[in-house]
C-alpha cells in the first residue's frame, strides 16, 4: 500500500518546461504585463469548467461562493495573489497541469520564444500562460482544492529543475474551500505590479471581457469590481468599437496581432445563436497539426461548453472565436456534440456566413483579404477537394500566382483567355522559379496562354479532382494530351514554325527511344507541349497528375506508374535520333539522355546518376573531336 497521496514529494520538472523556465526567469520581454492577463485567463477557464461540471453535479457549487476572480497585492511581503472559486485541482492534476506541458508543439514554441525578441505574442498562443509568471516571480505557491473534495494540496516552486507538492497547511486549507490560490513572491524589479492602478490598467486593456467579476482587494479601502464582465459577443455591433473587437480578440484567441477579418452577428428563427469569430493576420502556431482541430469556443446560454465542438470545417480552423447557442442542452456529451443535427445546421449556417464575409472582404477591402489569403490561403485550398457543396465560392476565393502575375483570380484568367481556348490551364511544383522554367510551360508561353502556378502541397491534392470554373475545366500542362492548334502564336516567325519538313520522323524517332528505353517509360510521343526543349514527362490522361503521383510515392502511399516521355521533333537533339548513321550505341545514349535532362528539369535525380555522368561526357566528347 501507498502512502505517496498524503506525502510531500519533490519532482523534476519535464525537460521542456525546465527548458521554458529556464527563458522565463532570464529573459527579459517588454511585455511582461502578459503573466497577469495569462493567469486570470487560467482562472476564468476554471470557473467556466465548474460551471460545466456543476450542470450534472449541483453540489459542487455549495461552497465557495459566487464565481469571481480576485486579485490581492501585499507590498509586505511583496506578494501578488490571484485567486478564483473555480473547479480546483486535486494532487495529481496540480503535478500534470503545472509540471508538465502535454499540449503539441511545445518544442516548436521553445523555438520560435528562443528566436523571438519579444516572446509575450507566442505565451498566449501556445497555452503555457502559467509559466509567464516566472518572468516576474522568484517563487510561487499554489494552492488548490477540487469542488467537492475534502483535500487541499500545495504546489510550490522556484523556476529551478523541479517544484514541491504536499497537503495544504490547516490556514492555506481553510482560505481556499473550493478553486486555487497562486501566490507570487515578486522580484525587486516587478514591485510596480503592486500598485493598484497598473492592476487596473492591466485588466482594463486585455482582461475587461472577462465574464466573471474581477475583484481588486487594495491594502487599503474595501475590494471593487474592476472588469465589465460582459459576454462581448452578445452584445450589438452598434455598442462596440474597433478597439473593443481587438481586445475580445486577443484575449479569446490568446494573440497579440490584430485581426484581418471580424464577424459578430446574431442568428434569429429557428435556432438563436450569437457569433464572434476573428481571423488572425498571422499563422497560428498549430494551423498545420494531422488533427486539424477548430478553435470556436462553444457556449450555451453564457454558459462555456468546449474549445473542441467542431463548429467549422477543418480548412476553416485558422478562425478564432465565439458561438453562443440560446437553444442547445447545457449538457452536451462529446458524443452529443459529434452527432447533435442542431449543431449541425449552426456549422453549415456560420460556414456559409464566414465564407461569404471572405467574399465581401475581397471584394470591399482586397488588401486586407490578401493578409487572410497570403497566411491561410494553403489551408481555405483543403475545402476544394473536402467541400463539394461550396468548391465553387472557394474557387471564386482563391488567388494564384500566374504566368500573368500575382494574385490573380480566376474570373480574371477566365476573362483574359485567349480566342479558341476552352480550359483553364495549370502546372503543380514546388517553386515559382521552377515551375517559370518548365519546358511544359512553352507551347503555352509561344500562344500567350496564362497558366496557374502552383507550390503549395494542397495543390497537387485539389486538383485531382475533375475541376472546372463557370464552365472552364481545369486542365494540368503535366497530364493527359495538350493541343493548342486552335490558338495562334504570338510570333509566327519564329523557328519552332517551320514547315514540317524540318522536323524528325515521328515513327522512326520513337520506335528508336522505345526501344533504348524499354519499361522506364509507359509511352514515348510527339509533343504538343514543346516548342525549345528537347523532351518533358508527363503523366497519363487517367489517374494522378505527375507532382501528386511524386508525393505519394515519396510518402510510400503507392508505387509511381511510370510516365509518359515527350519528345520535341523540331529539336536538333531528337533530330539526330532519326540519323539512320547513329549506331545503336549513341541511339542509347541520346535516348536516356532525353528522360533523364526531363527528369532534371521536373526536379527529379536521374535513377543512375553515375551512369548519366559517363553517358553525358561520352557524347561531349563525341562532340568535340567531331569538331577538331
Amino acid at each position: 500500500m501507498t502512502t505517496i497521496d498524503t506525502a510531500s514529494e519533490t519532482k523534476p520538472f519535464q525537460a521542456e518546461v525546465a527548458e521554458l523556465l529556464n527563458l522565463m526567469v532570464h529573459s527579459v520581454y517588454s511585455e511582461t504585463d502578459i503573466f497577469l492577463r495569462e493567469l486570470i485567463s487560467n482562472a476564468s477557464d476554471a470557473l467556466d469548467k465548474l460551471r460545466y461540471e456543476s450542470i450534472a453535479n449541483p453540489a459542487l457549487m455549495q461552497d465557495g461562493g459566487e464565481p469571481k476572480i480576485r486579485i490581492v497585492p501585499k507590498k509586505e511581503p511583496d506578494t501578488l495573489t490571484v485567486i478564483d472559486n473555480g473547479i480546483g485541482m486535486d494532487r495529481q492534476e496540480l503535478i500534470d497541469n503545472l509540471g508538465t506541458i502535454a499540449k503539441s508543439g511545445t518544442k516548436s514554441f521553445l523555438t520560435k520564444l528562443t528566436e523571438a525578441k519579444d516572446g509575450a505574442g507566442l505565451i498566449g498562443q501556445f497555452g503555457v500562460g502559467f509559466y509567464a509568471a516566472f518572468m516576474v516571480a522568484d517563487s510561487i505557491v499554489v494552492t488548490s482544492r477540487r469542488a467537492g473534495s475534502a483535500e487541499a494540496w500545495t504546489w510550490s516552486s522556484s523556476g529551478g529543475a523541479g517544484f514541491e507538492i504536499a497537503p495544504a497547511s490547516e490556514e492555506a486549507a481553510a482560505r481556499v474551500s473550493r478553486g486555487t490560490e497562486i501566490v507570487l513572491h515578486l522580484k525587486p524589479e516587478a514591485s510596480k505590479y503592486l500598485e493598484a492602478y497598473q492592476i487596473e490598467r492591466i485588466v482594463s486593456e486585455y482582461s475587461d471581457n472577462i465574464q466573471f467579476p474581477i475583484e481588486l482587494v487594495p491594502e487599503e479601502g474595501e475590494p471593487r469590481q474592476i472588469n465589465s464582465a460582459s459576454a462581448l459577443w452578445q452584445r450589438s455591433k452598434s455598442e462596440l468599437t474597433e478597439e473593443d473587437y481587438k481586445q475580445a480578440y486577443r484575449q479569446i484567441a490568446g494573440a497579440f496581432d490584430e485581426p484581418a477579418m471580424t464577424l459578430h452577428y446574431r442568428a434569429e428563427g429557428r435556432q438563436s445563436y450569437a457569433v464572434m469569430l476573428f481571423a488572425p493576420s498571422s499563422k497560428p502556431f498549430d494551423l498545420f497539426e494531422p488533427e486539424r482541430k477548430g478553435r470556436i469556443k462553444l457556449y450555451v446560454r453564457r454558459v462555456f461548453i468546449t474549445a473542441d465542438a467542431d463548429l467549422l470545417p477543418p480548412y476553416l480552423r485558422f478562425l478564432r472565436g465565439v458561438i453562443d447557442s440560446e437553444d442547445l442542452p447545457l449538457n452536451l456529451s462529446r458524443e452529443m456534440l459529434q452527432n447533435n443535427p442542431q449543431l449541425a445546421q449552426i456549422r453549415k449556417a456560420v460556414t456559409g456566413k464566414v465564407i461569404g464575409e471572405l467574399d465581401s472582404l475581397a471584394e470591399k477591402q482586397p488588401k486586407q483579404f490578401a493578409k487572410i489569403w497570403d497566411a491561410f490561403g494553403p489551408v481555405i485550398k483543403e475545402g476544394l477537394y473536402e467541400d463539394y457543396e461550396r468548391r465553387e465560392k472557394l474557387l471564386s476565393l482563391a488567388r494564384f500566382t500566374t504566368t500573368a502575375g500575382d494574385n490573380r483570380t480566376l474570373a480574371q484568367y477566365v476573362e483574359a483567355m485567349k480566342e479558341n481556348q476552352t480550359e483553364i490551364y495549370y502546372l503543380v511544383g514546388d517553386s515559382i522559379e521552377r515551375l517559370k522554367s518548365n519546358p511544359k510551360l512553352e507551347s503555352a508561353t509561344a500562344r500567350g496562354i496564362e497558366v496557374l502556378l502552383l507550390t503549395d502541397a494542397v495543390d497537387a491534392f485539389w486538383t485531382s479532382g475533375q475541376l472546372d470554373f463557370g464552365g472552364k475545366p481545369l486542365k494540368s500542362l503535366s497530364q493527359g494530351d495538350i493541343n493548342f492548334d486552335l490558338i495562334p502564336k504570338l510570333d509566327t516567325d519564329k523557328a519552332e514554325d517551320k514547315p514540317d519538313e524540318a522536323k524528325a520522323d515521328e515513327a522512326t524517332v520513337i520506335a528508336v527511344i522505345k526501344d533504348a528505353l524499354g519499361d522506364r517509360v509507359s509511352d514515348v510521343k510527339a509533343s504538343q507541349r514543346l516548342t525549345s526543349s528537347a523532351s518533358c514527362l508527363v503523366a497519363g490522361g487517367f489517374g494522378p497528375d505527375r507532382e501528386l503521383e511524386k508525393m505519394l510515392a515519396r510518402a510510400n502511399k503507392g508505387a509511381a506508374t511510370k510516365p509518359v516521355l515527350e519528345i520535341n521533333l523540331g529539336h536538333p537533339l531528337v533530330a539526330a535520333l532519326a540519323d539512320t548513321r547513329a549506331d545503336k550505341a549513341d541511339a542509347t545514349d541520346l535516348s536516356f539522355l532525353l528522360l533523364e535532362q526531363a527528369q532534371i528539369l521536373d526536379g527529379e535525380l536521374p535513377e543512375d546518376p553515375a551512369a548519366f555522368a559517363g553517358r553525358l561526357n561520352r557524347l561531349v566528347l563525341r562532340g568535340v573531336v567531331a569538331h577538331g
